[in-house]
């Protein structure tokens, strides 16, 4: 009897559980449907403003400008910005990043260069203590990213490097390529590296030949700012859409495993209950042959 009431009990737990992880599924499918739609309505604007930058550069000639080149003061030092979660139930995602942020840390201070650590989210901030790393600054940004803070993010990092404080300035996030593909990916934020098409050419190889008003260095220095910006924004809406698929897909494998597991436990109930019968009937027939 002890060993059926303990079956039922854990049968009543395992659809609890099931219950909470499709609700949670139905959650992060809603989220990342959601944020989908975000990242893949600011895309088209982030490719055609870098596609914009490197046209203005290739007619630029050798403009310089402070975000395109490294600032001699802040030779040897970089910050590192890394991209997480605020929750996990999310599969491999906070792992992945974690572990590229850590391989990018060991090769920078393994080059002699000095590392600045910014991260986003709850994750890598409880990663990074444990690692017992010290983190410069924690931007909490959340599971929808605004423009307007990004850009102050951003701003803080374009300032930072003309000032000299750092020779580079990367992101390591999780990049959205497909709903079963997603990759990690350190991204170089500063200084910019813009395409520059020899002899003018566009892309499909033809002579390109443009006139800016106003002239092509004063663009550059309103795209180049406004590259970056959104390149960074870009990046946090990457990483929130595959933290939410990721998560959606992990949901899905604990609700179909915990429905597996509800079928194992009735099989064990019945054929316990089933032994149970078979021993009552037992011992009341024999019960019954006493009494002759």
């Amino acid at each position: 009897m002890a060993q059926l009431r303990e079956i039922k009990k854990r049968m009543g737990a395992v659809k609890t559980i099931q219950r909470i992880t499709k609700t949670m599924q139905m959650i992060a499918t809603a989220k990342f449907t959601a944020a989908l739609a975000r990242a893949k309505n600011s895309r088209p604007y982030t490719d055609t403003i870098r596609d914009l930058v490197g046209k203005v550069s290739a007619q630029a000639g050798d403009a310089s400008h402070p975000l395109l080149e490294t600032p001699s003061q802040g030779a040897g030092k970089e910050l590192v910005l890394v991209i997480a979660s605020d929750r996990g139930l999310c599969g491999a995602y906070n792992s992945t990043v974690l572990r590229t942020a850590g391989r990018l840390l060991a090769e920078s201070r393994g080059a002699g260069r000095t590392v600045t650590l910014d991260v986003s989210g709850r994750k890598a901030l409880a990663f990074f203590k444990y690692q017992k790393l010290e983190v410069s600054t924690r931007h909490a940004v959340g599971d929808r990213p605004q423009y307007d803070a990004v850009e102050k993010i951003a701003q803080g990092y374009i300032d930072r490097f003309v000032a000299g404080e750092f020779s580079s300035v990367k992101v390591v996030y999780m990049r959205f390529i497909t709903a079963a593909r997603q990759r990690p990916e350190v991204m170089q934020l500063l200084p910019l590296t813009l395409p520059k098409p020899a002899g003018g050419t566009d892309a499909k190889g033809t002579n390109a030949n443009f006139e800016f008003s106003p002239s092509a260095p004063e663009l550059l220095s309103d795209l180049l700012p406004r590259s970056v910006k959104v390149s960074l924004f870009q990046a946090f809406l990457d990483a929130t859409v595959s933290e939410n698929v990721m998560r959606m897909v992990a949901m899905k494998s604990a609700t179909d495993n915990a429905g597996g597991l509800g079928r194992t436990l009735k099989r064990s109930y019945n054929r316990a209950r089933q032994a149970r019968i078979t021993t009552e009937l037992t011992e009341i027939v024999a019960g019954v042959e006493a009494l002759k």
